[in-house]
């Protein structure tokens, strides 16, 4: 059932020697002149946004807005739309899939579930090439073997693996020029996030930027910049305070005071630190955004490892006297030195796996005297909707985004910090205890949003947030640290909040917080957004909807079906006088595996693996020109 009901408003490098030594090797079957005509430039990637015939990063621009200025569909005519073509990932190897794909010269680029990759001709859907990584049997993904997306640069593409690996693939033929290792796949170092591609404005360097996975198995989140066009580490930043950083292949700094006073001292420990520091989590497992104005990278550091609050608070201590940075924020990081520049942290001594890696947008706007303000906006797993100053990292605004949070009243604005409710962190075991009494927590750990990006309307200046309603039952576990196992010390059950639904997506005012409309779904939205200037907002749907909603009333204007779960950011782009819309439409992904209720919820849904593109037909176009 769904409704639609207006409110009030350390580096281990493997580099091949030879492309025959590839392990998983590229099948070129045919390129078109097009995809071997230009390379790209930064130039393009930070004019991105404008140029209505690419996508050229995650989050379709530099500033990760997933706006695009095109409006020949538009909410007059976007009942007309039909499939152009799809394209299936084919064989076995289906689960989720949560790519946002990338157009450029007529090609679509867009990977897959196991850590693969597609060119497809973006007229006719014919794959060109495709790379199937080799994946050993041992790798340690926490939440389905996804993969987000592709990052494009001169004449590479560029894409994690699962096994703790970044790939360089020439773009035109799919041959392997270099690939990386970050961190051993055995210990739980993985990689599902889409790299981004940077120009230092300082030295005029181009990089790669990614971070790693594996927060639930204990892992140091990092944050690494690579030369694209060998690959070699520039930098790495880590994001637990007191472990240091490296550059130019030597140790740098810490990250913070290198006492690391935000996690408690234990002096029957070789690091002087409570066991829990040395596998702290914090890893940036999503992409980046950046603004060049300031010569800043921006990221999401994940949720501190384990999730066992009371492992990162002294034994006669309380959770507030430790804060376990520089996990569940968001960080901003030097690209010329990898050096932090400012953190703003959502959730201190995260105890819950609100985790900080949901995208920041930046956007800009006029305060009440008038004053450009450059922010960053970032709705959290937590439940709350925060507006950063993104050149200091000042917290500007914070209001909540679903309903009845439990964890926290409300965000003070003064300190930054969060109104705790007493006794919503599940207590300490006590002697003899395996498992602690259960609490009633909202937001579950999956989040009031979790990774899949939301968008922002240039036109309306609301942002369009795919949140979900539920609830868990939350308790706590014993924990000790194992290399490769589980390392999280709570135990859970997802549960529903409403009768009625499940997922919400909903249009906000990001300086007042009011909800301008929202539009329920049965099943949890786990699909990103996309706005237009034809007044349009596109997602997908757990049940297998690619739907187009209205921009500024949220009437449900269109929908197709495609057979299966929609659990991806959608993109468009002008190819031919023409605007095309593309989804990759395949279920799986966190919900049902981790989902306690949410998994028989969504047990019929089929899983899938495909690249689905709309256009209006000719008829509408002869119309139109009429």
């Amino acid at each position: 059932m769904t409704r639609t009901t207006p409110i009030a408003r350390p580096r281990l490098p493997i580099r091949l020697k030879t492309l025959t030594a590839a392990v998983a090797c590229a099948s070129a079957l045919g390129l078109s002149a097009a995809s071997m005509a230009t390379p790209v430039t930064w130039e393009d990637i930070l004019t991105d946004h404008e140029n209505t015939e690419t996508v050229l990063g995650y989050g379709m621009g530099v500033h990760a807005q997933r706006y695009s200025p095109l409006d020949k569909i538009n909410a007059d005519n976007v009942h007309m739309l039909t499939p152009a073509w799809s394209h299936s990932f084919g064989d076995e190897m289906q689960r989720g899939q949560e790519s946002q794909a990338l157009v450029h010269d007529g090609v679509i680029y867009v990977t897959g579930s196991y850590s693969r990759i597609f060119a497809l001709d973006a007229r006719t859907g014919k794959r060109l090439w495709s790379y199937n990584h080799r994946l050993p049997n041992d790798i340690r993904p926490c939440c389905d073997v996804v993969n987000r997306g592709a990052a494009i640069y001169g004449d590479k593409v560029f894409f994690g693996t699962l096994d703790a690996g970044i790939v360089a693939l020439n773009k035109d033929t799919g041959e392997v020029v270099w690939r990386e290792r970050f961190g051993n796949h055995r210990a739980g170092y993985t990689m599902t996030g889409a790299p981004t591609i940077i120009q230092d404005q300082e030295t005029g360097r181009v990089m790669l930027i990614h971070g790693s996975s594996g927060n639930e198995f204990g892992i140091v989140g990092k944050l690494f910049a690579r030369d694209v066009e060998t690959g070699e580490e520039i930098w790495m930043r880590p994001f637990v305070e007191g472990h240091f950083g490296r550059l130019n292949g030597e140790e740098s700094t810490p990250s913070g005071d290198p006492s690391a006073p935000s996690w408690p001292d234990d002096p029957d420990s070789e690091t002087g630190k409570v066991e829990a520091w040395s596998h702290g989590g914090g890893a940036p497992w999503q992409s980046a955004s950046f603004d060049p104005e300031t010569n800043t990278i921006i990221v999401g550091a994940g949720n501190p490892a384990p999730w066992n609050g009371w492992a990162r608070t002294s034994p006669d201590g309380h959770p507030s006297d430790y804060d376990s940075l520089y996990t569940s924020a968001q960080v901003a990081v030097d690209p010329t030195t990898g050096e932090i520049k400012w953190h703003y942290q959502h959730t201190p001594n995260d105890h819950w796996d609100f985790s900080g890696n949901n995208e920041i947008v930046l956007f800009d706007y006029e305060d009440e005297t008038g004053q450009l303000v450059r922010a960053g906006a970032h709705a959290d797993r937590n439940g709350f909707f925060y507006i950063t100053d993104r050149t200091n990292g000042d917290l500007l605004n914070a209001f909540p985004f679903v309903d009845n949070i439990t964890w926290a009243t409300h965000i003070d604005l003064e300190t930054g910090r969060p109104a705790e409710v007493e006794g919503q962190r599940p207590p300490r075991l006590e002697e003899g205890q395996t498992r602690s009494e259960p609490v009633e927590i909202s937001p579950p750990f999956l989040g009031g949003k979790n990774w899949n990006p939301m968008a922002y309307s240039q036109d309306t200046g609301l942002f369009y947030v795919p949140a979900n309603h539920w609830k868990e039952d939350y308790w706590t576990e014993e924990v000790e640290y194992s290399e490769g196992s589980a390392y999280l010390g709570m135990g859970f059950r997802i549960k529903r909040m409403y009768d009625d639904h499940v997922g919400i997506l909903r249009a906000i005012d990001p300086l007042t917080g009011d909800i301008a409309w929202e539009h329920k779904e049965a099943l949890p939205l786990w699909a990103g957004v996309v706005a237009t200037a034809g007044n349009l907002v596109f997602t997908g749907t757990g049940d297998g909807y690619f739907k187009a909603f209205d921009a500024e009333s949220g009437e449900e204007l269109w929908s197709f079906q495609v057979g299966t779960g929609i659990i991806s950011p959608p993109i468009t782009w002008e190819m031919d006088g023409e605007q095309y819309i593309g989804v990759t439409t395949g279920y799986g992904g966190a919900v049902p595996l981790w989902g306690g209720d949410m998994a028989e919820l969504t047990r019929t849904v089929a899983q899938g693996g495909s690249f689905w593109v709309f256009k209006l037909p000719d008829f509408a176009r002869d119309l139109a020109a009429n």
